[in-house]
């Protein structure tokens, strides 16, 4: 009984739950029967990287409903080729197109999150798609970002709708990447040609299709609210005059996006002190190990001047893309996505936000609190 209230406490406002225990009581919070938050920093990077194989291994970004798509040198390329295509389009992008996408996208009073899951989508979609694509394909990844993406989106649609744009997506990605592998394009054009191309013999078209959909929710769903927590903040507190990417990575710090990443023990032993069993899932909290004050001085504070220090990024105690061999596939071209986002709605601007609330939205990926953004040029 006591579990079940545990657990039941942790699932109404887990981070308020997660707030009033740690780290009181050490590094480990428990959060239900068998299930334990770990914020301790070494700790975590430890189980992340799991290179004493305490635990089964899991990849967040290439897990499917069959398990780790694999095998593992399949994922090595997908994470190779994705970067360089990455890398490719930023390198064809200039300050102007960037300040174009920004100006067709955004209004001078926009609704966000949902506005900045929507300017980056708008933004990287050649990435997703290439310009070629057929356009039912491309009104497909329309409908998935509105309507399971935006943050409570989800939530917003009855069952049976939410079953259908199942169906809907994995009969046309299958058909899609069928198709590209058919075409056998030797350099790929965008990520749809990167998840075919990576494909054994024998591999199941449903599953590269969620290999594609971690994408997308990637770039549309992750880097949207990194960019939404960044305005946020920076709108919500006195206005510091400091470069975006410090903005970024405090907002990241703050309020990791990726706040849980779980694991399941694969022997029984002690993680920061805690004995766990194979029948455990041990959660490692970014939200906790960012918050951590033996790491971090005024660790609640959004003081983005700190990463003016160069010791602050070597502290371990950050790990918003994860750790090891299964961390973000291009976690810092991320990162010089959304600054350079940033810093381009920022230009010759005053930034207005007007909060609708104070609490995050708490899915698999944390969202701000929904709130108005309203840009007046200044010059």
């Amino acid at each position: 009984m006591l579990e079940d209230d545990l657990s039941d406490r942790f699932t109404q406002d887990p981070l308020r739950f997660l707030d009033e225990h740690f780290p009181l009581g050490g590094g480990v919070v428990r959060t239900g029967a068998a299930e334990y938050a770990l914020g301790d920093p070494i700790a975590a990077r430890n189980v992340l990287r799991n290179a004493d194989g305490r635990y089964h291994e899991h990849s967040d970004f290439f897990h499917s409903r069959y398990g780790d798509f694999g095998p593992r040198t399949a994922q090595l390329k997908v994470r190779r080729e994705a970067r360089a295509l990455v890398r490719d389009f930023l390198q064809k992008q200039d300050l102007h197109a960037l300040r174009a996408s920004i100006a067709e996208r955004l209004p001078d009073a926009s609704e966000w999150p949902d506005a900045g899951n929507r300017l980056v989508y708008g933004y990287l979609s050649p990435l997703l798609l290439a310009p070629d694509s057929p356009p039912k394909l491309r009104a497909l990844l329309d409908r998935i970002v509105e309507r399971a993406v935006l943050a409570g989106a989800r939530a917003r649609q009855p069952r049976w709708r939410r079953m259908l744009l199942q169906f809907q997506t994995t009969f046309q990605l299958s058909n899609a990447i069928e198709a590209r592998q058919r075409m056998g394009r030797t350099e790929p054009q965008d990520l749809l040609d990167v998840v075919a191309g990576a494909a054994e013999p024998g591999q199941r078209l449903d599953e590269l299709s969620e290999i594609y959909l971690s994408f997308l929710f990637a770039v549309a769903g992750s880097m949207g609210f990194v960019l939404a927590w960044s305005l946020y903040l920076a709108g919500t507190h006195a206005r510091r005059d400091v470069p975006a990417e410090w903005v970024v990575r405090e907002a990241l710090r703050l309020w990791p996006v990726a706040w849980q990443l779980g694991r399941q023990p694969a022997k029984p032993h002690a993680v920061a002190g805690t004995d766990v069993t194979t029948t455990d899932e041990v959660v490692v909290c970014p939200y906790l190990v960012h918050r951590h004050p033996d790491y971090w001085p005024d660790a609640t504070e959004f003081r983005p001047e700190r990463w003016g220090d160069p010791e602050a990024w070597h502290n371990p105690a950050f790990i918003p893309f994860g750790h090891g061999p299964h961390r973000c596939v291009a976690a810092d071209l991320s990162q010089q996505i959304v600054s350079a986002l940033y810093a381009a709605i920022d230009e010759g601007h005053a930034l207005e936000v007007t909060p609708h609330d104070t609490k995050p939205t708490i899915a698999a990926a944390m969202a701000p609190p929904p709130f108005r953004l309203t840009r007046r040029r200044t010059g």
